[in-house]
């Protein structure tokens, strides 16, 4: 039976140095290892060779002890020869010592803000002409559909319209019924203090028909079928049937982008008509249950001070909105990687990136158009 305790033969020779530990070389008796291997000079201009034929069993933090010993004293691993060792030993072995050699990752540098400032904008650069290198094929297949009609993908046109429109109108009426309720009551608070509830319709219709129906239907649909959007193409990114779409001859950009873009520019205003409405419909309640307003008086006023050009402004804007987020949508889509984690990041950036679109569109309406139907 082979004895339990370490210990350490080393035999020299003209052309080599053997080392051969006994019993366990464990955790348990690193003490003794290590004080074994100190008193053992290793010449390590000769080739060592280490013999566990004798050897009980050696762990990881034997080896670890053996290996550091060693190159302390000089010797080049390379020059090791390893004899009787089992295979799991053999791999900790050869795991340990392929670490050891590896260089130790560089401290991160801490970059100063002028030079972040600079890779910023660099990144942001490049974004934005990515951005238009899309918008450039978009135009161009545009161009080829209106050319050649027949190019126009109908059933994916309409499935696309579906889910755009259809799908999308009961969650955009009932937002918008309750804003304007919600509008509605807290303007009408104020005009009740002054004996004015009829200026309450003014408010409510001119706020719901220029700036809050069109854009809450367009924060509604950039949440919804923008991110869906960038989903749906991430996904075929990562299965690769946009690969395969392309080596077929087909078009991406015709296949998947310009349905997108069409069915989402022509609902956004119907989705946009039918948010007025709700709203109106949500203020009109209110301003019955609260001011004394009947819906008769209600409408009536509204015909008085809501002129047409006004609603015709507001719902002017949608298709903009539109374009927006099918353009930011249909280019992270793209722009996913091959990983699913990169088309849950992609689809987060669509949605920040157009409602952010939507906000700048409406101030810039707001700034360029300001006396439109006032």
């Amino acid at each position: 039976m082979i004895d339990a305790s370490p210990s350490l033969q080393c035999t020299l020779t003209a052309e080599a140095c053997v080392l051969k530990p006994r019993g366990r070389w464990c955790i348990d008796h690193l003490a003794q290892i290590d004080r074994l291997l100190g008193e053992t000079a290793v010449p390590h201009n000769l080739h060592l060779r280490v013999d566990a034929s004798e050897l009980a069993d050696m762990d990881s933090a034997g080896i670890m002890l053996v290996v550091n010993r060693l190159r302390a004293q000089g010797v080049v691993w390379a020059n090791v020869e390893l004899v009787d060792f089992n295979p799991h030993q053999d791999t900790l072995i050869h795991l340990l010592t392929e670490r050891l050699d590896g260089s130790p990752p560089a401290p991160p540098v801490k970059n100063a803000w002028f030079p972040s400032l600079g890779q910023r904008l660099a990144e942001w650069t490049q974004a934005m002409f990515g951005q238009f290198v899309f918008l450039g094929r978009i135009v161009e297949g545009v161009f080829e559909v209106v050319r050649r009609p027949r190019l126009l993908r109908l059933r994916e046109f309409t499935a696309q319209l579906d889910a755009v429109g259809l799908k999308a109108l009961p969650i955009v009426m009932l937002m918008t019924f309750l804003i304007g309720v919600v509008f509605a009551f807290l303007l009408g608070i104020q005009v009740r203090k002054f004996g004015a509830n009829i200026f309450i319709v003014d408010g409510v219709s001119i706020a719901i028909a220029r700036e809050l129906g069109p854009l809450l239907t367009a924060i509604l649909i950039a949440g919804r079928s923008g991110a869906a959007f960038t989903a749906q193409i991430g996904a075929m990114k990562v299965t690769e049937e946009i690969d395969a779409i392309s080596t077929i001859g087909l078009s991406p950009i015709q296949v998947l982008v310009l349905p997108r873009l069409f069915a989402i520019v022509i609902a956004m205003p119907l989705l946009t008509f039918v948010a007025d409405i709700m709203g109106l419909l949500g203020s009109s309640l209110v301003a019955y249950s609260q001011l004394d307003i009947t819906y008769y008086t209600f409408f009536e006023r509204m015909k008085s001070v809501l002129p047409v050009e006004l609603v015709w402004f507001g719902l002017a804007k949608t298709p903009v909105y539109a374009a927006a987020i099918a353009l930011i949508a249909c280019s992270n889509g793209f722009a996913v990687s091959r990983d699913a984690r990169s088309v849950g990041e992609f689809t987060t950036q669509t949605v920040v990136q157009s409602l952010v679109a939507v906000i700048l569109i409406n101030a810039l309406f707001a700034i360029a158009f300001p006396e439109v139907g006032l």
